[in-house]
């Protein structure tokens, strides 16, 4: 039985920071659910276990990877899985191709196109389960692509503060006595004292009044 699948998918680096790790196949089979490099023989082959769940059951395929083509000017790759369970009850093998599709300078697409292929037990769960599973994989490792892109993108270094226009500097730096002297206060403006200018009209009537009712001694 085989399964076909294309898939595209978003990525949050650029294109190049994408293929710098699609060129690490051991971390690029870590971001597949379930699969383990135990093996390095050369660049181009490795060996390792890949445990998939089939419906009820729980299979470990052990088998190679080999490495058919890796094209720097077209950022693609190339590979072949296969192996067997350790049952011996199934065998799968997978052929994937994928390359990089570069979209601005952060981000870009993840382009991938599989063939899976089942034999044994596995076969028996039929082609609907199958696609489903299939699918489901690569949705998870899309998204562990993703979060390793996003560990590896370097650190933002923090700008340092900019510095003080010439007019800030000498508002901060300028002494205290050529500070501006405060401005006084206004005098207050006296009150009018009401009883005090009645007092002073009665006595004024008084001495004015006195002054015609003096008459000269003969």
């Amino acid at each position: 039985m085989k399964v076909q699948l294309d898939k595209t998918f978003p990525m949050p680096a650029s294109a190049d920071h994408a293929w710098a790790l699609m060129q690490d196949i051991e971390a690029v089979a870590g971001c597949m659910p379930g699969a383990r490099i135990t093996e390095r023989i050369d660049p181009q082959h490795y060996k390792g276990t890949v445990a998939v769940r089939f419906g009820p059951a729980n299979l470990t395929f052990r088998g190679e990877i080999e490495v058919l083509e890796l094209d720097p000017a077209g950022r693609s790759l190339r590979l072949r899985g296969k192996g067997t369970d350790t049952t011996g009850g199934s065998a799968a093998g997978m052929d994937l191709g994928a390359h990089v599709d570069p979209v601005d300078d952060a981000s870009c697409r993840l382009v991938g196109s599989s063939e899976l292929s089942v034999s044994g037990k596995a076969a028996t769960f039929g082609g609907r389960l199958m696609t489903s599973l299939a699918d489901q994989l690569l949705q998870q490792f899309a998204s562990n692509f993703a979060a390793q892109l996003r560990a590896r993108q370097p650190q933002a270094v923090e700008a340092p503060p900019a510095p003080a226009a010439p007019a800030e500097q000498a508002a901060t730096t300028a002494p205290a006595a050529q500070a501006a002297p405060p401005v006084a206060a206004a005098e207050p403006v006296p009150s009018l004292n009401g009883p005090g200018l009645l007092w002073g009209a009665f006595k004024h009537w008084l001495r004015s009044l006195f002054a015609r009712g003096a008459t000269p001694r003969q």
